[in-house]
């Protein structure tokens, strides 16, 4: 594929030198032993295991200490606390278990940093975890290539036990003739004592032997006894470490045959072992692989038409390897006589229109060699697919390096830069080039390359689609909105980055630029957005680390605003304001290239063997595109202007009102009437007369049936919500729901960005809906009659966003259709929920199921006799990192071991039928099948379920402050006291204008919110959405507080909403985030966006 490195293996760079591969392919095989220059002879070869064979613990430690925000250095300072007789050592000797390890190390951690727990336990995951700790392919490839020369290989490592009893040995034993290890033996290096048992489980001699370590004083030892020794620099523990009596000694001088070598890198290293050895440990292409079967090509008629084309006479063999890159276009390596050429063709199958245009490919690269832009020499260009089967060229091989690891290990910060200056000077060089001197003038369209990529790209992404992707829906209906204006035209490379460059060995100068797949004319600052790609990925991305997570400034790699501008120096060019656009765009790019390559992989047409993975990446990737859409959209949202000062007007309905139902009603707009193109996705709408036509027909339905239904019905359920029977749904509900389903009322809180296809919802924006949720909100009973009640509505949008097809089919469909309820199970009583990483609750993985053990309450719902499914939110993983220890579960409510304590009550009201349970699982088997997304995956699940919901409740706020309101004033005109009404007495009159100020305060701010939402998303919205979670509740407290006020003794009855509406007011306080969280968040934004 195009995207070449972005679907390569995270591993360390190859270094690819002519002199060293021609010396590869060309070296003698020959006797089993080899002599060192010195004339000493080698018989083993001994690894050290972290740090040589895989990563040390000082480098995953950096790493962790990076995601977990814990000061740097502070692993490696508790490592060699207390030297010989410290925790690490000891666990190392296996005198303690890993249990009591993480017990003494968590304690040390603790107190050096002052605080009360540090996560040691997720450290000590991600050291032992598959992901971190795995070998060194170019050390596989060398103990392969010493042990095919009859050469002994050994580790020799300090090590420790597992929980499980079992040694920390994440290698092939079948690489090696000896493992000495250190927990099994009682001693570690430098102890001498180790290395003599090494070497004589070997069978040799000191001087027989190489030993390689990154540590110093484990070096040192294995030189003071004769052995050869290689460093394998890296994060290595100070000798402080291994402070002890015989690591004190004083060491004699090392023998003069001794080797004492400092490298790098697994790379460097294993160059080093040989030139000690004499023979090359690499006998292959670097990131070339056997031809994949489904990838084969003919031989014979290739090799012919090479030798025609090169006019070369042997009869020698051709050798054919695949790359391992290359994901659209096949990419070979061949060697044919002293030839080194690589070919690149069209893959077989069908193919997605316009891609895979290796002719454009040829034409570019051949072009551009005259402008001098850097581009391996193409030779010739194939179009007669019966030579191998599809069209093809072939071009030379060009050696250098090829930095896959954009943070550049192993090299010095000074290096870093200048090899990313130098990315930044030769895409300048592209972008400069000549289009009528070099013949390119026609190679593309003049003008609209975004508009036409991004139609390309949505074409070939419907094209390749398997599955729906909310975030990709919203980008396809963004991306044109949002077009920026091209300025220049120039030739873009369309898949610029890092890893498509071929570097010099020793000079920061790119060689040559690979992969044109893409190439064309267009805007350059798409080439420059997407060549900051891995600027805003996580180095645990797995198909291309990223270095979003890194510390750029130590490292010396300019930031991607940096390096931006070095370019926009370089090219003389004023900044562009909409970077952000160009990223998304990028994003979205890369998601459609993950989609296509995960349905060829389906059919086994894609040659990475990273194509299968892709399926899960496309979802990620997008959201990262989304991501930088709402950003977009925030600063286009902080520069519109708003114009046209506000009038309103207030009406008050003709029909006598019963006391349960307001008595007058506000409307007001800053238009008379909504136009079409006046909708409220481009305008902040703040009147329901201003939404468009076909909205605002839906408010005056469900106003109309408010007035006509629900208001009338109140007294009756509020009566059976009294009643003995209140356990039971009302029969009178059933019935308001079926005739809500009629006019059309219901769901209608599916957002249109989790429903784009409006499968299960009316399609509204968070402003349309937020106009009818403030409606409904004036009944405590509405919500429910029209399906929009919590918590059912963040469930079921939790299923509509992440549930599997069968999930939905049990659980959405009858939550939909009114037929079941739901909970959803997180807070605990023993903890403080409001920081919600501090859950106790586990999730436990037994054969085929789940077990549950925990205990919850304020369970809203789960009381309720139709209530079908309880959302579970329990640990899975306690030693995983904070965030990914969590995961949710889909429970059926009648599965054996859940126990309902009691009802909890709230300011005394059970708020039957579904009220607020305390609840015991003890024991609870739920199958494997009804886990969500994956284990892991709560927290994101968890954000993802709030989704617009975050505001809901904020809404309904409005709605019982306006009906408090309608109420008040309706009670003020009634009543006369010391003489006089009520409406007349000045402090009452205080406390309308008071109310009346709060609520459009308020109701502004909630609408901004939504709109904000709407426009750039919700994290864009995370201070708006802040500010009105602690304005809302608050507002609506007080204005509800007046009101009972003036009611007196009746207000607080339950006669009137009165009393219910202030209860579930002040709960919402702590309901929906606890006031604190929502004040720290909305001051952390202020200061860190407004200073």
């Amino acid at each position: 594929m195009c995207v070449r490195s972005c679907f390569r293996s995270p591993r360390l760079q190859w270094v690819w030198r002519t002199a060293f591969l021609k010396h590869t392919q060309r070296r003698h095989q020959g006797s089993h032993r080899w002599t060192h220059l010195g004339g000493s002879t080698y018989r083993a070869v001994i690894f050290d295991m972290g740090g040589v064979l895989i990563p040390s613990p000082g480098r995953v430690a950096a790493e962790w200490e990076v995601q977990n925000r814990i000061p740097s250095g502070t692993i490696l300072k508790a490592l060699m606390e207390g030297g010989e007789n410290g925790p690490w050592m000891r666990f190392m000797r296996a005198e303690i278990t890993a249990e009591g390890f993480l017990r003494e190390f968590g304690r040390l951690c603790s107190e050096m940093l002052k605080t009360t727990s540090v996560p040691v336990d997720s450290f000590f995951s991600l050291l032992t975890s598959e992901r971190v700790a795995k070998q060194f392919p170019v050390m596989t490839e060398a103990i392969t290539q010493i042990r095919a020369k009859g050469l002994q290989t050994a580790v020799l490592s300090n090590n420790f036990y597992l929980p499980n009893q079992k040694s920390f040995l994440p290698l092939d034993r079948k690489q090696f003739d000896v493992i000495v290890e250190s927990c099994m033996e009682g001693i570690c290096k430098p102890d001498p004592r180790i290395y003599k048992l090494c070497l004589e489980r070997l069978g040799l001699q000191p001087s027989e032997s190489i030993f390689l370590d990154d540590l110093g004083p484990n070096l040192k030892e294995a030189a003071r006894l004769g052995i050869h020794t290689i460093k394998r620099q890296g994060f290595a523990v100070l000798p402080k470490l291994v402070s002890n009596s015989w690591a004190q000694a004083n060491y004699p001088p090392s023998p003069p045959k001794v080797v004492r070598l400092q490298v790098n890198d697994p790379e460097t290293a294993v160059k080093e072992l040989e030139a000690l050895l004499g023979f090359t440990l690499r006998v292959g292409v670097p990131n070339t692989r056997p031809v994949k079967k489904t990838m084969e090509i003919p031989k014979d008629s290739l090799q012919k038409y090479l030798k025609d084309l090169l006019g070369i006479q042997t009869t020698g063999p051709l050798e054919l390897l695949q790359f391992d890159h290359g994901q659209s276009n096949p990419t070979y390596y061949i060697r044919l006589a002293n030839r080194d050429l690589v070919l690149r063709k069209k893959p077989p199958g069908t193919l997605l229109p316009s891609a895979h245009a290796i002719e454009r490919e040829f034409r570019i690269m051949k072009a551009l060699a005259n402008a001098g832009v850097p581009v391996p020499n193409v030779l010739d260009l194939c179009e007669d697919s019966s030579v191998i089967g599809t069209p093809f060229y072939v071009m030379e091989y060009c050696p250098g390096l090829i930095y896959k690891d954009p943070s550049l290990p192993g090299l010095e910060p000074s290096h870093r830069r200048a090899i990313y200056t130098a990315m930044n000077t030769v895409l300048c060089k592209i972008h400069s080039v000549d289009l009528q001197a070099v013949g390119l003038e026609d190679y593309g369209k003049q003008g609209d390359y975004i508009p036409r990529q991004v139609r390309t790209w949505v074409k070939q992404y419907r094209a390749s689609e398997t599955s729906t992707i909310p975030a990709m829906e919203r980008l396809i209906e963004w991306l044109p909105l949002h077009l920026p204006r091209q300025q220049r035209t120039t030739v873009v490379h369309g898949d610029f980055r890092l890893d498509n460059l071929v570097f010099h060995p020793e000079e920061p100068e790119v060689l040559a630029v690979l992969d044109w797949e893409l190439s064309t004319l267009g805007d350059p600052l798409a080439d420059v957005a997407y060549s900051c790609l891995a600027h805003y990925l996580p180095s645990s991305f797995p198909v291309l680390r990223g270095i979003n997570d890194c510390d750029l400034t130590q490292l010396g790699i300019p930031a991607a605003e940096e390096y931006f501008r070095m370019y926009c120096l370089q090219m003389g060019l004023p900044p562009t304001e909409n970077w952000n656009f160009y990223m998304a765009f990028s994003f979205f790019r890369v998601a459609a290239i993950l989609q296509g390559v995960y349905k060829r992989s389906l059919t086994g047409q894609a040659s990475s063997t990273y194509a299968e993975q892709t399926g899960k990446l496309t979802e990620f990737v997008s959201n990262l595109a989304w991501d930088f859409a709402v950003k977009e959209g925030f600063r286009v949202f902080k520069e519109m202007p708003f114009t046209n000062p506000l009038t309103r007007s207030y009406h008050t309905w003709a029909r006598p009102q019963s006391q349960w139902c307001p008595t007058g009603s506000r409307s007001y707009s800053s238009v008379p009437e909504a136009s079409p193109a006046h909708t409220s996705r481009g305008g902040l709408v703040i009147s329901p007369e201003s939404l468009s036509p076909p909205v605002r027909e839906l408010y005056h339905r469900l106003k109309h049936f408010m007035e006509q239904r629900v208001y009338p019905a109140e007294p009756e359920l509020q009566s059976h919500q009294a009643s003995a029977a209140r356990w039971s749904p009302s029969p009178l509900i059933e019935d308001l729901k079926e005739k809500a389903k009629a006019e059309g009322l219901w769901n209608l809180f599916l957002p249109l960005e989790a429903d784009p296809e409006k499968k299960y919802g009316a399609g509204l924006t968070n402003v349309e809906y937020a106009h009818l949720c403030e409606l409904m909100g004036t009944s405590l009973y509405a919500p429910e009659v029209c399906n929009c009640s919590a918590p059912d509505t963040g469930n079921m949008e939790l299923l509509v966003r992440y549930g599997t097809e069968a999930q939905k089919a049990r659980w959405l469909i009858p939550l939909l259709e009114g037929k079941a309820r739901s909970c959803f199970a997180m807070t605990e009583p023993q903890v403080a929920s409001s920081d919600a990483t501090n859950i106790e609750a586990s999730i436990r993985e037994e054969d085929s199921f789940y077990v549950i053990n925990g205990h919850k309450w304020w369970i809203t719902g789960i009381l309720d006799p139709r209530c079908q499914l309880c959302v579970f939110m329990g640990k899975t993983d306690p030693h995983a990192p904070r965030h990914r220890q969590q995961s949710v579960l889909l429970v059926p409510m009648d599965t054996p071991g859940i126990k309902i304590i009691r009802p909890l009550t709230v300011y005394g009201l059970e708020d039957a039928p579904g009220g607020h349970g305390e609840v015991r699982f003890e024991h609870v088997r739920v199958p494997k099948e009804n886990m969500v997304l994956g284990p892991g995956r709560g927290f994101e699940i968890a954000q993802g379920r709030l989704g617009p919901g975050r505001i809901h409740h904020c809404m309904r706020l409005i709605g019982f402050s306006e009906r408090a309101l309608a109420l008040m004033k309706a009670r003020v005109k009634s009543r006369v006291a010391f003489g006089k009404p009520l409406v007349e007495q000045g402090t009452v009159l205080a406390d309308i204008a008071q109310s009346r100020v709060e609520i459009e305060q308020a109701r502004l701010l909630v609408l901004r919110a939504a709109h904000l939402m709407d426009l750039a998303g919700n994290k864009a919205a995370a201070l708006d959405i802040a500010m009105i979670k602690m304005v809302a509740p608050s507002m609506a407290s007080r204005v509800i507080d007046r009101a009972i006020q003036a009611f007196g003794a009746a207000g607080l009855s339950s006669d009137y909403p009165l009393a219910q509406f202030f209860t579930w007011a002040r709960a919402l306080r702590f309901a929906d985030g606890p006031d604190e969280v929502h004040r720290a968040t909305v001051a952390k934004l202020e200061l860190k966006h407004r200073i």
